[in-house]
């Protein structure tokens, strides 16, 4: 009899329909939300890498339009053409790309205090050592990101003409495509970082234009005198 009552007991249980789970404990059954960064699809050292490039590329689109006026190379004078156009339109398509998800996207007037706070957040990125400050009296107190010309370097290819010129412009924009290649590494060297499809697909194209174009200019500046042949002005 005992033995007939414990199994008709067991049934009623297993067939007996679970009380339902208060709120609370429900909530804690349930997956935590995603964090903002998986939530948005992209991380902060996504949205750093793009406004720092920003300026990287603002830089050479000023060493650009340098060319028209002191170069005496055609092949010189194209490729200038060509990266003004090229990193025009980059720029653009960060901005854009800040703008729709509401993130700071720098531009021509924006403060000073905001600018040394993006470029100075390149701290935050992993490969420091190819990264200088400018000189102390420059009036830059912010770190000049991979590749970019000091001022005193600005003002050196400002003030040079024909060859002097065409040679300093190569080497110091060979040197600021590498600086581009080297922001490109240390993003996707962070983790959870350049996942984001659009942003991945644009740091892909950066970086295989930006190898490309390099070659082109070593090419180019393989063609030059020799800087001891290159006449005084």
């Amino acid at each position: 009899m005992a033995g007939a009552l414990a199994g008709a007991l067991a049934v009623a249980c297993a067939s007996a329909p679970r009380a339902a789970l208060p709120a609370e404990t429900a909530s804690t059954v349930a997956a935590a939300p995603a964090p903002d960064t998986v939530r948005n699809g992209y991380t902060a050292a996504d949205v750093r890498f793009m406004q720092q490039m920003i300026h990287h590329h603002a830089q050479a689109v000023r060493m650009a339009a340098l060319v028209p006026s002191r170069s005496s190379s055609e092949a010189v004078r194209t490729l200038a053409e060509r990266i003004d156009a090229s990193q025009q339109t980059e720029i653009e398509a960060m901005r854009h790309w800040l703008e729709e998800r509401h993130e700071l996207a720098p531009g021509p007037s924006m403060a000073r205090t905001v600018h040394d706070s993006i470029v100075g957040s390149m701290h935050d990125m992993h490969d420091m050592s190819s990264m200088h400050h400018a000189p102390a009296d420059s009036g830059m107190d912010a770190m000049l990101m991979p590749g970019m010309l000091t001022p005193a370097q600005m003002q050196a290819l400002a003030d040079a003409r024909g060859t002097a010129f065409d040679r300093l412009f190569l080497e110091g924009m060979i040197r600021h495509h590498e600086g581009a290649l080297t922001m490109v590494a240390a993003l996707l060297a962070t983790p959870g970082a350049g996942q984001e499809p659009q942003l991945f697909g644009f740091a892909s194209d950066v970086d295989s234009g930006q190898r490309a174009e390099i070659r082109r200019m070593q090419a180019i500046l393989a063609t030059l005198p020799p800087p001891d042949s290159v006449p005084p002005r």
